[in-house]
């Protein structure tokens, strides 16, 4: 008698073949059934090598007991022990797969599959699963052919005697055989149907490509023609009765269950497209309505059943398309941008789990291959497989993937491969998601060899191939353009200059010449420099190519690496941080304004990194006059001073704009920012900001200069228009009034003279010629205007506004700010115009009236000649006049009532509008888009002409760009113009309400 608490010695020895369940297990093989097989010494070896040892071990027991009568369970049992192939087969299923047992339950008798192991039987074709199908008659009798088929399949596949693309291949080659039995039945069903019509079989996807999983829909193409004599509508009819009946037939859930779905829907048109058309009308449709991806699954096109001459005849018409679709305008961007929304169409909680579809997975694969075809496979022939590890192996014999890349490539996409097959065999159903419970992944990891730690290896290796696949994937399509102008390795192959030019053509690159010389020029030689560029290279090729602009995006890459090259911290800080190379490359490629900001000072580089170099966050107004006051102090003089507080704007605007260019693109770390408003307001702070703090260092350095310490009057400077209202943009003057008062004892004239010297300097030295940008003083809002002097006392101010100020200038002063200067002083002349700006009881109605007929002469006098009004951001329908002015008239009406109005900020004092009620939430809403994106828009413009503008650019790469900065992709700046038109169209109906239509307003 065993002692208590020991275990048997047979509990011991499964838990060491890898039974989970040593207990139950020790029952079942003490079962009657399983009598014979108690003392042979290689069952457990045998049970112990399969994916699930308790799996198969309960699968044989259930087996045993399903055959009929003990005749047939001693052959099973005899041959299981006399016949070690049969055994390892048979277990290797039923240890992989419950769907497999529960067939041959259902079917006791189809152990057999697994006895013949003839020559032709490790690597059956067409013909032999032919055979194997050949009695089926209907859906039932198909189906559990099917399976049995599949058991010889699937056994091949677990004992190793096949490898992963060989499995693939016998799977396609038994849905081929499985599709013909299927129109053979249908054909018998309608016999006139048959004789009316020619109807071929194309298979399109994986089992075109001869690579097909275990359960997946097999996607077809059928094509039609009338018999000899036949009415060619009557003969279509026909061959789509027969077509839908082989659908059916396949499809179809009876007690069997299901083989797969038959889908038809790459077929032209797709679902509203008819299923069955002739060659012509198919040929028709390729040539003048298709799209980039169509040609893209055209690749696996292949004839599989039904009129074999018709089948190839489709094939061969279309070939000549399909080898010519990367000549196509957006070639690459249509395939880069259907990969793209593969991937955003992944529900969140199942990326990481997908391992089809997510990134690194196995359409990553499959993607970069079939675009590296179409490519190149116009001129060499040798590319042109359906098959994608054919096609990988021949691009790689071809010298357009680096051959360790496509070792890498293959390994990884057959592991990946693997894994798939294994999830679904144990179900038969069709998944791509890899399971999260334990036991699934145990199985999963033992069925590919990893038995000392299962669940832990797999999610391991698993990590690894779908790294490698990600990283070679960005990496595949734009390295072997680095191959054709680098000095490379004895013996490497290397891409033709010829074939590099073409696939530049095919990115986007519309000078390919120039862009290979600016390859050559980063990448060639064997210095360390060289070889950190050959790393870099590709992806930020890649990211170039995804831009508007991506020869302007490659020279400004080589621009800043001849100016940085020898600085031993970039090309580390592009290789080891990893946000830096893509936020360069996203600043580079997106326009004009930050590359010409980057190239005066290359250093700045340094700002898109990770690190210490203060990032792309927006700095406080308070460091930055810190800054630059110091900056001033350090200098020898006042220019010298205006110089380094420049030197200091143009270092910022650059964060500025390098900051608003990655958050409206987005990274791959980090999305777009989906607030435009606060991607404004961002830039309208940054800005106004970095103006103030730039005219207080470059005051301090006149003032100095010229006076020493104290200046002869007190002096402060008050921003008006967008610089008040904290909304500059990137092409905005500084708009201001000068306040001066002068000092105790100090003649008027002489205050009033030195004050004028002041302003006069200051606008001198910041709009002086120099390697950064000027910053123009627009001082045209002051009393009496251009007319008026440049300066007044306050006292001078006070007198003008009691006794001559208009309606307008008191709107004018609702943006009024202090931003420079002598504090006090500002703080009074505000306290001077709040009885201006927000008159007690509210602007009157005539005051008001005069308001609407100002701004209506403005829309009519101002608007550009030849401008389209409703594109223009500033004075067109529905833009930031319109949406401004309408605010400061509620702000000039209910100031006095309402502190929320009284703001400088225009979508401030519209939220503070709507919280009182002045104006509806859908009205204030409306108002706020339009605002925001005519703002958006101007700052594009100015962004990717390097130029102020108030409407959309007429160049084509240029409006491209402006597009792609707003959010939309390639090919869509049509929707684009739409929506903007729609935006501010909605607008100016609210204006036309609020503004002109209501006194009450």
């Amino acid at each position: 008698m065993m002692a208590p608490g020991r275990r048997s010695s047979t509990f011991t020895r499964l838990l060491r073949h890898g039974f989970t369940d040593p207990s139950a297990a020790e029952r079942l093989l003490d079962s009657v059934e399983l009598a014979p097989l108690r003392d042979d010494p290689v069952l457990l070896d045998a049970l112990g090598a399969t994916a699930d040892p308790d799996l198969a071990l309960l699968g044989l027991v259930r087996l045993v007991e399903a055959q009929d009568g003990r005749t047939a369970r001693h052959e099973l049992l005899d041959t299981v022990i006399a016949a070690k192939p049969l055994r390892d087969r048979l277990l290797g299923v039923l240890g992989a797969s419950a769907a497999l047992g529960d067939h041959l339950i259902r079917h006791p008798r189809d152990w057999h599959a697994f006895v013949m192991y003839e020559p032709r039987d490790l690597h059956p074709g067409v013909e032999e699963f032919e055979r194997g199908l050949a009695e089926a008659t209907d859906t039932v009798s198909l189906r559990v052919a099917y399976r049995r088929c599949l058991l010889s399949i699937a056994a091949r596949d677990v004992c190793g005697t096949t490898d992963v693309a060989e499995t693939a291949a016998e799977l396609a080659d038994l849905a081929t055989a499985t599709l013909r039995a299927a129109l053979a039945i249908a054909r018998a069903a309608a016999p006139g149907d048959a004789a009316q019509c020619r109807l071929a079989v194309i298979a399109m996807g994986k089992c075109g490509g001869h690579e097909l999983n275990y359960v997946s829909d097999v996607d077809v193409i059928f094509v039609g023609e009338a018999a000899d004599g036949a009415d060619e509508g009557k003969a279509l009819q026909a061959a789509t009765r027969l077509a839908s009946h082989l659908m059916r037939i396949c499809s179809e859930t009876t007690v069997e269950g299901s083989i797969w779905p038959v889908d038809a829907n790459l077929r032209p048109e797709g679902r509203n497209g008819p299923l069955v058309r002739t060659l012509s009308s198919h040929l028709a449709y390729y040539q003048r309505w298709a799209k980039t991806w169509e040609f893209q699954a055209l690749l696996k096109a292949r004839p599989v059943a039904g009129d074999v001459e018709l089948g190839e005849a489709y094939v061969a018409a279309l070939a000549p398309l399909v080898w010519h679709a990367a000549e196509r305008d957006n070639f690459v961007v249509d395939v880069q941008k259907m990969r793209r929304r593969v991937v955003e169409n992944i529900p969140l909680a199942e990326v990481e789990r997908e391992l089809k579809l997510g990134p690194g997975g196995l359409r990553d694969v499959e993607f970069a291959v079939q675009l590296l075809q179409l490519v190149h496979g116009r001129a060499d022939t040798s590319l042109r497989s359906g098959t994608t590890l054919d096609a990988l192996g021949a691009l790689a014999a071809g010298g357009y993937v680096g051959r360790a890349d496509a070792v890498q490539l293959d390994d990884a996409y057959r592991f990946l491969r693997s894994m798939e097959h294994r999830i679904q065999l144990f179900r038969l159903r069709r998944t791509h998601l890899v399971p999260e419970d334990q036991a699934d992944l145990r199985r999963i990891g033992r069925s590919l060899g990893l038995r000392t730690d299962p669940v832990a290896e797999l999610n391991r290796e698993w990590k690894r191939h779908a790294s490698v696949v990600r990283r070679l994937h960005e990496k595949l399509f734009y390295r072997p353009l680095l191959d054709a102008v680098a000095q490379l390795a004895p013996g490497e192959s290397r891409l033709s200059t010829v074939a590099a030019r073409e696939r530049l053509v095919a990115l986007g690159y519309a000078d390919p010449a120039a862009a290979l010389r600016h390859l050559e020029a980063l990448a060639s030689g064997v210095s360390r420099k060289a070889a950190i560029q050959r790393t870099l290279l590709p992806v930020l090729l890649g990211w170039f190519a995804d831009s508007a602009d991506p020869d302007a995006g490659l020279l400004n890459f080589r621009k800043v690496s001849d100016a940085l090259g020898r600085t031993p911290w970039y090309l580390r800080l592009l290789r080891d941080e990893g946000a830096a190379a893509e936020n360069l490359a996203r600043v580079l490629s997106a326009g004009r304004l930050a590359p010409d900001l980057l190239m005066r000072a290359p250093e700045a580089v340094a700002l898109l990194g990770d690190g210490d170099g203060g990032g792309l966050a927006p700095r406080e107004r308070a460091h930055l006059e810190q800054e630059i006051l110091a900056a001033v102090g350090r200098a020898d003089t006042g220019e010298q001073g205006v110089y380094a507080a420049r030197g200091v704007r143009r270092r910022e605007l650059f964060r500025t704009a390098a900051a608003d260019i990655v958050h409206s693109y987005g990274t791959e770390q980090s999305p777009a920012e989906p607030d435009q408003g606060a991607l404004v307001d961002r830039v309208g702070a940054a800005i106004s900001d970095l103006t103030a703090a730039t005219l207080a260092g470059t005051l301090r350095a006149v003032v100095r200069d010229g006076w020493g310490d104290t200046l002869p009057t007190r002096f402060t400077v008050i921003g008006m228009g967008r610089f008040g209202g904290h909304e500059l943009g990137y092409g905005s003057d500084a708009d201001v009034l000068f306040v001066h008062e002068p000092r105790e004892g100090v003649d008027e004239h002489e205050a009033t003279k030195a004050a004028n010297a002041v302003v006069s300097e200051m606008r001198r030295l910041l709009q002086a010629p120099s390697a950064d940008p000027p910053l123009l003083i627009d001082a045209d809002l002051r009393p009496e205007g251009k007319s008026g002097p440049m300066v007044r006392t306050l006292t001078s101010y006070e007198a003008y506004y009691r006794r001559w100020s208009l309606g307008w200038e008191s709107q004018a002063l609702l943006r009024a700010e202090v931003v420079a200067g002598d504090e006090e002083l500002g703080s009074r002349f505000i306290e001077l115009i709040d009885p201006l700006r927000y008159p007690e009881q509210g602007l009157g109605d005539e005051a008001a009236r005069e308001i609407r007929r100002l701004k209506a002469r403005m829309e009519s006098e101002r608007m550009p000649r030849g401008a389209d009004p409703t594109l223009h951001t500033k004075l067109g329908r529905g833009g930031l006049s319109d949406v401004e002015w309408t605010v400061q008239l509620l702000q000039l009406r209910h100031g006095w009532a309402q502190p929320g109005l009284r703001t400088t900020r225009t979508r401030e004092a519209l939220a503070a509008a709507c919280a009182a009620e002045l104006i509806s939430a859908e009205d204030a809403a409306i108002l706020d888009e339009a605002w925001v994106l005519a703002t958006r828009v101007r700052n594009a413009v100015m962004l990717v002409r390097g130029r102020a503008g108030d409407t959309f650019p007429s160049d084509g790469r240029e409006l491209g760009a402006v597009g792609r900065y707003l959010g939309y992709g390639p090919g869509h700046v049509g929707d684009m113009i739409d929506a903007y038109r729609r935006t501010t169209r909605r607008a100016r109906g609210v204006v036309e309400t609020l503004f002109y239509g209501a006194t009450s307003v």
